[in-house]
């Protein structure tokens, strides 16, 4: 794992450009740095070493001096890559590292490399003799990759954080990206909140000549359900995870696992069996899984360490927070992993984690429909926004809310697995200069136009794998983990996993209110039937009840009353949300609470600090 920086255009000094953008993402590669100078272009790079320990520096040139590369990630099948261009070209290779091996692969197969790869990964290759770029981002998303273009010249990176050590690059605040975070608690847009700085979309490879940036997505998570045995389906899900399992071990280090008390970590760790194992949790009842990850890993003999978290530890790191992700981010659940990375950090290098198997196997709460709501379904859609519209004002929520989520189509009111307030109401806390007439179904709609005809899961799904996976849930595993100098693999996001993920039938991943139900029953020969069948928690955090005492209240307050907080919020407005809250409270009010104070927390980081 590591982190890379670099440039194209005409820039004096450029070496030490370069080596100052470097220098503020050392925290993604502590071991060793290193850069490339030549012409218009410029590559940094810092390493954080787990394979091939002394072989693997970057920035790495190819056999013949051609190509060189900058790379971060992991490539799993680097070896069988390598076994096959020797046999097929006659290849050679100086090191034993799966940089080399992306490299020469390049030099062979040229823009087919990046299908090639199992893992995740992010790389640029410069071409010394035709003056060209080409660079990948995984297919999952795993591994930030940011561009941007100021004055002409081409701009890129792990962490936008970087970009601050280029001369001509200016920070904006993008009024569109920060309407769509207040609604959906990350900005899903290709366009950063950062104006004019873009991500490279997951599965995508770009090619980059006179000036001309050409992108290519070659990879697209289509489900491609299938007619098949539920047996012969936990066979291949169990049988595909070991092997991913045993890929994602590949390393010259210790290598660890995170643990929670729910399946999904506990499915990887009892494969596994590593030596050390992590969890965290907070000081109060309803909000500690600490005890369930301990007993499991009792029950499977490994080596447990836990973290309570205090409410002063908790507001004291959300700077930090906030400024490791790059952009503002109100997934509470950062937070704890903040906290996890930093245990784990003081022990290994790597550790292995649970993200993507509710994506990939239907975990997630949001995707159940109840028994009435598929058969209430079935009257039309004309009849059943009548009846929404003539029973509004039934006194019960509960009543109201069945009528009104059942008159709308899953394209209307589905937007991922987090949903802050509707986008009414996130003009209505924004300044006119930042209110933005993009509607959350501008955001959502090309990804729904490509599986028109499926059925509601599929849809969901389809929609969490483009968004919510890599726009919210990675982008927080790889931040939180890098801001210790920790790796974090993650078995279940791999090529051959996906290969049987996406040929399950919709009710073999979930039925009635059962959730994973083939993961589960995979789960289940590794480790105790109560694991298997855990309901998803999460990492639950109190920021609700720590909100209700006025030291916190006094901390969130005092944020959103300085100055620069009346430049895109009306404080008056959010003093009412305060107090409603406070006086009602509702869990999504403190959740919008959270949301606000989060960007201007990041904004203090980027905008007033640096």
């Amino acid at each position: 794992m590591c982190g890379f920086v670099g440039f194209y255009g005409e820039l004096t000094d450029k070496q030490k450009v370069v080596e100052d953008m470097a220098e503020r993402i050392r925290h993604r590669g502590p071991d060793s740095g290193g850069s490339f100078v030549e012409g218009d272009v410029a590559l940094g790079f810092r390493r954080l070493s787990i394979i091939d320990l002394e072989g693997g520096t970057q920035p790495m040139h190819s056999v013949d001096d051609r190509y060189v590369i900058t790379f971060n990630g992991e490539i799993y099948n680097y070896r069988e890559l390598k076994a096959g261009l020797i046999e097929k070209f006659g290849s050679s290779f100086a090191t034993d590292s799966d940089t080399e091996v992306i490299i020469e692969t390049y030099r062979r197969y040229g823009e087919e490399t990046a299908s090639m790869l199992r893992g995740m990964f992010a790389f640029v290759i410069y071409d010394r003799q035709e003056k060209t770029l080409y660079g990948a981002r995984d297919y999952f998303g795993i591994k930030p990759f940011y561009y941007c273009f100021p004055q002409g010249s081409f701009l890129w990176g792990s962490e936008i954080k970087s970009f601050l050590g280029y001369p001509s690059f200016t920070k904006e605040v993008n009024p569109e990206a920060l309407k769509m975070y207040l609604v959906f608690q990350y900005s899903p847009l290709e366009e950063t909140m950062f104006k004019g700085v873009y991500k490279l979309q997951p599965g995508t490879y770009f090619t980059y000549k006179d000036g001309d940036m050409k992108r290519v997505k070659y990879f697209d998570p289509m489900f491609d359900r299938k007619s098949q045995s539920f047996e012969n389906v936990v066979d291949l899900i169990d049988e595909t995870v070991l092997s991913s399992v045993e890929y994602h071990q590949i390393a010259d280090v210790e290598v660890g696992s995170f643990l929670s008390g729910g399946v999904d970590s506990s499915y990887v760790a009892s494969v596994v069996k590593p030596m050390r194992t992590y969890t965290v949790g907070f000081d109060l009842p309803g909000f500690d899984e600490t005890a369930l990850a301990e007993e499991l890993a009792g029950i499977l003999g490994m080596n447990h360490r836990k973290k309570e978290i205090g409410a002063d530890e908790f507001f004291a790191a959300l700077p930090y927070v906030q400024y490791h992700s790059d952009e503002p981010h109100a997934n509470l659940s950062s937070v704890p992993l903040y906290f996890l990375a930093g245990l784990a950090a003081e022990d290994l290098k790597v550790v292995l984690s649970g993200e993507g198997a509710d994506e990939l196997f239907g975990g997630y709460d949001w995707y159940i429909q109840s028994n009435e709501s598929i058969k209430y379904k079935k009257l039309p859609l004309g009849l059943r926004k009548f009846l929404a519209a003539t029973l509004g004002n039934i006194p019960q929520a509960h009543v109201k809310r069945f009528f009104k989520s059942n008159a709308q189509e899953v394209e209307d009111y589905y937007i991922g697995q987090a949903y802050i307030m509707d986008d009414e109401e996130a003009n209505g806390y924004l300044v006119p200069e930042y209110k933005c007439a993009i509607d959350h179904r501008d955001v959502t709609r090309p990804y729904y136009e490509k599986v028109k005809g499926e059925d509601d899961l599929t849809k969901k799904m389809y929609l969490d794998m483009n968004l919510w996976l890599p726009g919210d849930i990675l982008l927080k595993a790889d931040k939180m983990t890098m801001a210790h100098s920790l790796e974090l693999r993650v078995p279940y996001l791999d090529r051959g996993v996906w290969n049987v993920a996406k040929t399950l039938a919709s009710k073999q991943q979930m039925e009635g209110r059962k959730t994973k139900i083939a993961l589960r029953a995979a789960a289940f020969r590794h480790i105790p039937a109560e694991w298997a069948n855990r309901k998803k928690a999460g990492f639950l955090v109190p920021f609700r009840e720590w909100i209700k005492e006025e030291k916190y209240q006094a901390i969130v307050k005092d944020t959103w009353h300085r100055d620069y907080a009346a430049k895109f919020f009306n404080t008056a407005k959010l003093d009412a949300l305060l107090d409603r809250y406070l006086t009602e409270g509702k869990r999504e009010d403190a959740r919008k609470v959270y949301t606000i104070y989060s960007f201007l927390l990041w904004y203090d980081e980027y905008f007033v600090k640096r």
